[in-house]
């Protein structure tokens, strides 16, 4: 029988999945300090984004077969050492893309209505000062006809795209690949809709979008040089990961004007982010949502136990 440890938990859909295929599944969280030892008895693991599958776990682990991986980065996991020592590596790119394009909105929304500020003042000043707060936060704009540049234009990127557009926004899209992208966007009740979009450089994208959403795997893609090129009062928002916007020059770009508003999923330092960042007025916070959606776990189950039972019936 096939043993897989899910460390970090699986969606229920994705457990009987694999219990239906004759396979046992673990969900007993193991320490990471045990990690390597404990992996010995099964075949395969699946983790999030908190267990670490490094290159000294992989080599106490001969008879490890799959990593599998619940979203889509995998800067936590040795993804070419792994595969150099024939152990397969998957994740489940597609599964979370709506749910993070989705709260990659709810901050922006925050932020332009002012909700995350409003939010921290009514509960205290509401009942004896509603009319300073209302003349305080009524400087709110639209986004229809804003201009939105999106840093990695994969499957998430291209999920922001389709909400940007079905709002009414322009669409600068940034992505090492070069490619033109077609889009369709699946209008409720009218079909399906065909938007061609050619990525743009990235100089262009800084100095001509109006909010800037990053979705790259990992290494810092804004600091100080990208945020001078930037229009004044620009949005910026990560849910990407900690790092690929340099908190320090954020933070900089926050309190000098240039930025406006950030909206921050990820952190540098997690679990223990940065104070300045939390206490900082213009920066709406979220302790790494991003997947965390009912309907987006289950996809995430579901399309892990599918690959995880595609490559060991290939394998029988």
């Amino acid at each position: 029988m096939i043993r897989i440890l899910a460390n970090d938990g699986i969606d229920p859909s994705g457990k009987q999945k694999l219990e239906a295929a004759g396979y046992f599944v673990d969900t007993n969280k193991v320490p990471q300090d045990s990690l390597a030892e404990a992996l010995n008895h099964y075949d395969a693991v699946t983790v999030r984004s908190a267990t670490q599958i490094k290159e000294d776990v992989i080599d106490a682990c001969p008879n490890l077969k799959l990593i599998g991986r619940g979203g889509v980065g995998m800067d936590n996991i040795a993804v070419e050492y792994a595969r150099s020592k024939g152990i397969e590596v998957v994740n489940t790119p597609a599964a979370s893309s709506n749910a993070v394009a989705e709260l990659v909105f709810a901050h922006i929304y925050s932020l332009i209505r002012n909700l995350h500020s409003t939010n921290r003042a009514m509960p205290s000043e509401g009942s004896a000062s509603f009319e300073l707060l209302k003349k305080k936060f009524s400087g709110a704009s639209e986004l229809r006809n804003k201009t939105i540049g999106i840093i990695g234009f994969g499957k998430i990127g291209q999920a922001v795209a389709r909400i940007a557009l079905g709002s009414g926004m322009k669409v600068l899209a940034n992505d090492i690949s070069g490619l033109t992208t077609d889009l369709e966007i699946e209008i409720h009740g009218a079909g399906k809709v065909k938007v061609t979009l050619e990525p743009v450089s990235m100089d262009e994208l800084l100095s001509n979008s109006d909010f800037i959403s990053v979705h790259v795997p990992k290494g810092q893609v804004i600091g100080n040089k990208e945020i001078e090129k930037m229009k004044k009062g620009v949005i910026l928002i990560n849910t990407a990961r900690g790092g690929v916007i340099n908190e320090t020059d954020l933070l900089d770009g926050l309190n000098s004007g240039k930025i406006s508003g950030a909206g921050l999923d990820v952190f540098i330092n997690e679990p223990n982010p940065d104070p300045a960042i939390l206490s900082n007025s213009r920066i709406s916070l979220t302790p790494h949502l991003g997947a965390s959606t009912s309907e987006a776990q289950e996809r995430i189950g579901t399309e892990l136990a599918e690959r995880i039972i595609s490559y060991f019936t290939s394998r029988a």
